[in-house]
């Protein structure tokens, strides 16, 4: 087992475990081992039975393997038969590209969206096989501390689209336009939760998050017409591990063909200030985040420092953001 010197999860410097505001923050003051009591899904037949159980129970979708985990006597736990777990767990995943530094790459990516940028994340570490191998974690946001649920829902189900009855590119077949059209429909406080859209768009080009499909955006009811976005989730830098484009949706950021706000058919600064435009952000409001979005930041270097990606794939990930960045200041188009 390496030996651990950052908090895998805040990615704070001299901690060998979790730090005290993460255990705060996503294990609710509990203490708890970084160290899971399974040695490994792959190379232990025991482990790999008890982890095939617990997929079959959980309800979230999505292509990479989920498990659902409980905190027992300081350890995270697979959630046994009939409770109710109240986090996540993702494994590596098979068939990409680093499979290995996905996780971190998670797990980097959120911290940076949530220290740096203020922008609200679901809670999430980072957590450890006996094997060695690193997997990640998240806090479910959708547990009331009642232990009761809030109602969510994806992009995909409010714009009343489904494999049957619009393919399977359902969930890509779409443009962030449309997205915001659908927040201005349902959500009461738009105005608000717009601008949390606006900036989300903003870090997932910026970071290289090629995956923002429909059903990585949701709506939480909080009860007494309080819809609002939930937290962020599963923002990584995908271009480290699949070769994609700089929008998970098919048609982009508009809902129709704009090449003249695109430079050499890519998107730059110019793309998003006409985007914020027009779905309806005042203009002083675009180049305030604009220029948020495009600022150097020295936390950003300490977290990619930090994070437990490898060295060759921070160096990856510290040249992706740069390039994406040097874009969204570009203003010509």
């Amino acid at each position: 087992m390496k030996e651990i010197k950052n908090c895998p999860s805040t990615l704070a410097i001299g901690y060998g475990t979790y730090s005290p505001t993460a255990l705060k923050r996503v294990f609710n003051k509990q203490k708890v081992s970084h160290i899971l009591p399974y040695e490994s899904i792959e190379k232990n037949e025991d482990d790999a039975k008890l982890f095939m159980d617990n997929k079959k129970r959980i309800s979230i979708s999505g292509v990479q393997s989920k498990y659902s985990m409980i905190i027992n006597k300081e350890k995270l736990n697979l959630t046994p038969e009939g409770e109710q777990g109240h986090y996540i767990l993702k494994p590596k995943p098979a068939e990409i590209k680093n499979p290995l530094e996905c996780s971190a790459n998670e797990n980097l990516t959120m911290q940076i969206a949530e220290q740096v940028f203020k922008i609200e994340t679901a809670p999430n570490a980072l957590c450890f096989f006996q094997s060695g191998e690193t997997a990640y974690i998240t806090k479910r946001f959708d547990m009331a501390t009642d232990g009761s649920k809030y109602r969510v829902e994806d992009f995909a189900s409010l714009a009343g689209i489904t494999s049957e009855n619009a393919g399977v590119n359902f969930k890509y077949d779409y443009s962030y336009e449309e997205v915001a059209e659908l927040i201005k429909k349902y959500l009461p406080a738009w105005q608000v939760e717009l601008l949390k859209f606006y900036r989300l768009i903003l870090f997932n080009f910026l970071f290289s998050n090629g995956d923002a499909h429909l059903k990585n955006f949701s709506v939480i009811d909080m009860g007494g017409n309080d819809f609002r976005l939930t937290p962020a989730y599963d923002l990584l830098n995908t271009r480290i591990h699949v070769d994609d484009t700089d929008f998970a949706l098919d048609k982009g950021l508009f809902k129709t063909d704009r090449p003249e706000f695109y430079k050499g058919g890519k998107a730059n600064g110019v793309s998003f200030r006409e985007f914020g435009s027009l779905i309806g952000l005042p203009e002083k409001m675009v180049d305030k985040e604009l220029s948020t979005f495009t600022a150097k930041y020295p936390l950003i270097d300490e977290l990619i420092n930090n994070s437990f990606l490898s060295d060759k794939i921070k160096h990856q990930y510290r040249m992706l953001y740069q390039t994406k960045r040097n874009r969204l200041e570009d203003m010509k188009r």
